[in-house]
């Protein structure tokens, strides 16, 4: 077989990712062998890697299950790894997460209007006709409920109501506790009439050695007209009277001129009325 002999070198360049062996001039002045190899096998059964993939139009992959073209991907697939997107994701199907789901800000649409925030408020509802049902227990941890602008701070059991909180709901055992006390406290207050016999003080006051009982909370004071005052058997006006209450003692004191007489050592001064005992 004749050989070929070039008046000019033929010249093979390497390329990226392309071989060729040699990579010279060849004058072929004698038989030469010559191989052009890529880094790895590209058969259709080869496993083929690449570190970076740019397209400028488009990328078809079709095995009849998963599909992949141009800004369209069908199919079931399994990924493993982070999926980081920098744009919005838009997913138009249902989506199951087996790990835990982390986010800024959650909203929802269609059948409801939810919003939940990384922190501080969460919405429900847009409107005001808006229906939250909710089935089984509720604990809440925060100290404050807002109810129409009315901020509560506890459920109170407080039987004697004394805290007149401005901001607690009370108990339906507080209220019946309370209210049983308010009239069997009334009702014994009610029944208290006991008759005494005072003592010269001045003129215009005379002394009982007795204690005058205290309306409950809630009803009107104890107050003259409580009583009945006698003296010398005639009953005494009350718009001449006052009472008063000085430790053991109780006090009757008398206006002069408007009851026109002055109280004596030896006037008989008796009075009935809502005393303990």
């Amino acid at each position: 077989m004749a050989n070929f002999i070039l008046k000019k070198p033929l010249v093979f360049k390497d390329k990226t990712g392309f071989d060729i062996n040699p990579n010279t001039e060849i004058f072929a002045k004698s038989s030469i062998e010559i191989i052009f190899s890529i880094d790895q096998n590209m058969s259709t059964s080869s496993n083929v890697e690449f570190a970076d993939i740019k397209l400028t139009d488009k990328l078809t992959l079709d095995n009849d299950t998963f599909i992949i073209r141009k800004n369209v991907i069908t199919g079931s697939f399994t990924h493993t790894g982070n999926i980081i997107t920098s744009n919005d994701f838009i997913h138009n199907g249902d989506m199951v997460i087996g790990g835990i789901l982390t986010a800024e800000k959650i909203v929802t649409e269609v059948s409801q209007s939810v919003t939940i925030f990384e922190s501080g408020s969460t919405v429900f509802g847009d409107s005001l006709d808006d229906l939250h049902t909710r089935t089984g227990s509720l604990s809440m941890s925060g100290s404050t409920i807002g109810l129409n602008n009315f901020d509560v701070t506890e459920i109170s059991n407080d039987t004697t109501l004394g805290d007149s909180g401005g901001t607690s709901i009370v108990t339906e055992n507080a209220v019946k506790t309370y209210l049983d006390d308010q009239t069997d406290n009334f009702q014994t207050y009610q029944r208290k009439s006991f008759a005494h016999t005072g003592s010269f003080v001045s003129v215009s006051t005379a002394s009982f050695t007795a204690t005058s009982a205290s309306a409950p909370s809630g009803y009107t004071a104890t107050t003259e007209a409580d009583f009945m005052f006698f003296v010398n058997g005639v009953i005494a006006e009350y718009d001449a009277l006052t009472i008063q209450q000085s430790g053991s003692t109780f006090l009757l004191k008398v206006d002069n001129d408007s009851i026109g007489y002055d109280l004596k050592n030896s006037d008989e001064i008796v009075t009935f009325g809502k005393f303990n005992s």
